[in-house]
Formats: C-alpha cells, sequence, structure tokens
C-alpha cells in the first residue's frame, strides 16, 4: 500500500532514522518508540513518499556539517592527490561542467560574401556619421 500522505509517526520515524547509525538503535527499538509494528516501519522505507522526505529530513541534517566535509574533501585532494574528489568540489562549486562539443561548418562562400556586404555597409554607415 502506497502512502498518500504523512503523519506524525512517519516524521517521527524519519526524525529516529536520520540520526547517524540511528543513534545505536535498532529498527525494533525506532518502531516500538512510534508505536507500530517493526513491519509497518520496514514497509514505510519502501515507499517512495516516505523515502523522499526521508531524504529530506537527512539533508536538513546534515546541512551544518557542509564546510567541515568540503574541508576534509579539499585535504584529501592536497594530500592523496584525489581526483574524484577534485572533480566533486569543482563540480559542487559550479566550477566544472560535463563537455561540451561543438560543430563548427566551414562556411560557403554566399556566407562570407553576405558578412563583406554587412561589414562593408556598416563602415559606410559610420563613415558618414563621423563626417556630420
Amino acid at each position: 500500500m502506497t502512502l498518500s500522505q504523512l503523519g506524525p509517526e512517519h516524521y517521527k520515524a524519519m526524525a529516529l532514522l536520520a540520526v547517524p547509525k540511528r543513534g545505536g538503535k535498532t529498527f525494533e527499538q525506532i518502531a516500538k518508540e512510534c508505536d507500530i509494528h517493526v513491519n509497518t516501519l520496514l514497509n514505510w522505507r519502501k515507499d517512495p513518499l516516505f523515502e523522499r522526505e526521508f531524504k529530506r529530513e537527512v539533508i536538513r541534517g546534515t546541512q551544518d556539517r557542509l564546510p567541515e566535509m568540503m574541508d576534509a574533501m579539499i585535504s584529501a585532494v592536497v594530500e592523496d592527490r584525489n581526483a574524484a574528489a577534485a572533480k566533486l568540489i569543482l563540480t559542487a562549486n559550479d566550477m566544472l561542467t560535463d563537455r561540451v562539443e561543438v560543430n563548427a561548418e566551414v562556411s560557403t562562400n554566399k556566407d562570407l560574401d553576405a558578412v563583406k556586404a554587412r561589414i562593408a555597409a556598416m563602415r559606410k554607415t559610420n563613415e558618414s556619421t563621423t563626417e556630420e
């Protein structure tokens, strides 16, 4: 059965599950604290709505440590010459993008003639405004 909405018991379970290493608690202990059966908790973990909101809860709980994590990654890049960590840091800071290939087509003489005509027209316009 797929969840259509989440209630207080879901959010309580998420908060307990989001603690690093579940705060040393087993799934059975967490289920008992939420006053549900352990199978219910395990079924919630498979539910798309619960999982999506659970991931948000984990992110909220880890945002405070992002600067510390980035600092550790930078140390790994420098000390261990870790290229994967360097790529991740650069990507996270929008300093590295996926490779983009550009195919340049050779312009025809017709295109070149049109450009030359525009340049000549612009020069003529520029000369007439300079004389005034």
